[in-house]
């Protein structure tokens, strides 16, 4: 089952990629690895949610905003790679929750986008994981999150090397 297959399956779309808003690359691909830049929690064209998770956000749904950070990020980078098939595996994800005192489940918060990485990719999408309480993200949101993928070299005839 092709991973588009797998999304529909899943009842998922990736929304349509996002353009960076400064002086960023949304993915980086090099030596067989493609680096996804922090993803926001953009559900359409606004923001799942503001603030702080343990405060104004609630772990449900900064979990949400975890998977929509996942599903923006697999969105850049088929724009950058094309098909997702080429994901070999999902090697790292970095997950930033923006805290408000006392709060300690960051792991369950990024484990949501653990969660939906193997429900998409099946054993490709285990992976190491970090997950980090921090002061502030941009925008205010609850959740950011940035991964790397291992990947075929391009079906096209392209190495699948360089900047993208």
């Amino acid at each position: 089952m092709s991973i588009a297959e797998r999304l529909h399956q899943l009842g998922l779309a990736l929304p349509p990629p996002r353009a960076p808003a400064f002086a960023y690359v949304p993915v980086v691909v090099e030596g067989g690895l493609a680096w996804v830049s922090g993803q926001l929690p953009w559900a359409g064209e606004t923001l799942r949610a503001t603030g702080k998770v343990g405060g104004a956000v609630d772990q449900a749904t900064a979990q949400a905003c975890a998977r929509d950070c996942i599903l923006n990020g697999l969105a850049v980078l088929a724009a950058a790679i094309g098909p997702l098939d080429r994901i070999r595996r999902i090697v790292k994800v970095v997950g930033f929750v923006a805290s408000a005192p006392g709060f300690t489940a960051q792991p369950a918060v990024i484990d949501a986008a653990s969660t939906l990485l193997v429900e998409i990719f099946g054993e490709r999408g285990r992976h190491a994981r970090s997950a980090v309480g921090v002061a502030e993200l941009p925008r205010d949101v609850p959740v950011e999150i940035e991964f790397v993928a291992a990947i075929d070299a391009a079906r096209d005839g392209t190495n699948g090397g360089g900047t993208t």
